[in-house]
């Protein structure tokens, strides 16, 4: 049970550093790489935005 809440956490902590490292990144930058600030809590998830 505890190693299944610390997995838990640990990927709430993963998604948390994505969103906070892309939501940094200018327009243009996240444009460069092909995403729009309205898809970056999907790919921090693992999705993979607009297809």
């Amino acid at each position: 049970m505890m190693q299944r809440m610390r997995r838990a956490v640990n990927g709430w902590m993963e998604y948390r550093r994505t969103v906070d490292q892309l939501s940094r990144l200018p327009d243009r930058q996240l444009m460069d790489i092909g995403v729009f600030r309205d898809e970056i809590p999907s790919l921090a998830r693992g999705g993979h935005g607009r297809r």
